[in-house]
């Protein structure tokens, strides 16, 4: 299932999509002044190229000025410089607002479509009783004796039925409106050339009444050695997802659980997972952590200048300092997670996606801010078992 270190991996990536959106904002309003000292090719009056080109060369400088400090000078006495320049910061302000909201929709979507992925990978089972029961009506209207494997008998596997059954289900596939539309002749694919010569499967077909043990390990052995394995469907679910070599696991986590579920004795109670245990709370909270990070990117940014004194903080890694941005987040506004939680979830972090060296730095940076800060008394924990903040 989906876990606090998934989401808090999600939202860097989102952030690192911001930044780098953030960068090509820049070069746009750049562009944006450059067109408007261009000459005019179809003004009637003779263009003085050399005068457009320096207030061009004077409004970008102004510009790549108020861009590092977030102010320029106003004597420049050019009225139609400073207006260049106004339009530009204008211009890359609106740029950056949308590229903020957009890759926050963007992040919150792409983990729900994990959920869709759940819920699909799920559907294959009902597609597989659909081709059954499409082969089984065709061998009705033959004339000679059908050949193969008596598939039928998957028809009845109770942890199936339980599921394709199931109201919760039902209404899933509905309310996401989930379809493999064409690609359903992957999976017919697989079915005839893949599944119907499987040894595991066809020893269950020859089972004279399985038990409901031997139900749920032929529906696991599915999942996990042709649906999870099968090359073509990776290649199509890789198609679907860019992400699914790391989502993967977390689907396969999720389908496994819910035919354990769909396996018991009892029928009670069953029902689809949920992405995480609160799904509800860990949405907020990866939410907040990207749009906080980035609102506060510039105290961030100067806090981490200020605790590296011996490195240009311009030379930092930049998955290193949005992982430092992301941890002195987390730290002050979550108050109910430990200091020493979120230092480690980031330094593991840092091992997985960025530099062979990064471990050591984003540890040493944060267990300094972590002992600076709770000094001032600027980290304040509270919650059961959070008395010591350290």
């Amino acid at each position: 299932m989906l876990n606090r270190r998934t989401l808090r991996i999600k939202a860097m990536q989102a952030i690192y999509a911001y930044q780098q959106a953030e960068g090509s904002d820049y070069l746009l309003a750049l562009d944006q002044i450059s067109e408007e000292f261009a000459p005019d090719l179809n003004s009637m009056e003779v263009q003085d190229k050399k005068l457009l080109e320096g207030k061009k060369q004077i409004a970008q400088l102004l510009f790549k000025e108020w861009y590092e400090t977030r102010q320029f000078e106003t004597e420049e006495s050019d009225r139609e410089i400073t207006d260049a320049v106004n339009r530009a910061i204008a211009y890359y302000n609106n740029l950056t607002k949308k590229d903020y909201k957009y890759y926050g929709n963007q992040m919150l979507s792409a983990v729900e479509r994990i959920y869709d992925h759940y819920i699909g990978t799920l559907q294959i089972l009902e597609i597989i009783n659909s081709l059954i029961e499409e082969e089984e009506e065709k061998k009705a209207n033959r004339f000679t004796a059908a050949t193969g494997p008596d598939t039928k008998r998957f028809l009845n596997n109770r942890v199936v039925q339980r599921l394709l059954q199931n109201e919760s289900y039902r209404q899933a596939i509905i309310r996401r409106n989930i379809s493999w539309g064409s690609d359903i002749s992957e999976i017919r694919a697989v079915y005839k050339n893949v599944l119907k010569q499987d040894e595991a499967f066809l020893a269950y077909l020859a089972l004279p009444a399985p038990t409901l043990e031997e139900d749920s390990e032929i529906v696991k052995h599915i999942f996990k050695n042709i649906i999870f394995k099968e090359k073509n469907l990776q290649s199509l679910f890789e198609e679907q997802d860019l992400n699914w070599v790391e989502n993967k696991a977390i689907v396969k986590s999720l389908v496994n659980k819910t035919v354990k579920i769909f396996s018991e004795e009892s029928e009670e109670g069953f029902g689809l997972l949920d992405l995480s245990a609160n799904w509800e709370d860990d949405r907020a909270f990866f939410e907040e952590l990207y749009f906080q990070t980035i609102q506060d990117d510039e105290k961030y940014e100067a806090m981490i200048a200020a605790s590296v004194k011996n490195w240009d903080v311009e030379r930092v890694a930049l998955l290193d300092k949005i992982i430092l941005k992301m941890a002195l987040c987390e730290m002050h506004i979550f108050r109910s997670i430990p200091v020493k939680v979120t230092i480690n979830e980031y330094i593991e972090i840092s091992k997985l996606y960025s530099t062979p060296k990064s471990k050591q730095f984003v540890n040493g940076v944060l267990d300094k801010m972590a002992q600076e800060l709770a000094t001032k008394g600027e980290i304040r924990k509270s919650g059961r078992g959070l008395i010591d903040n350290k």
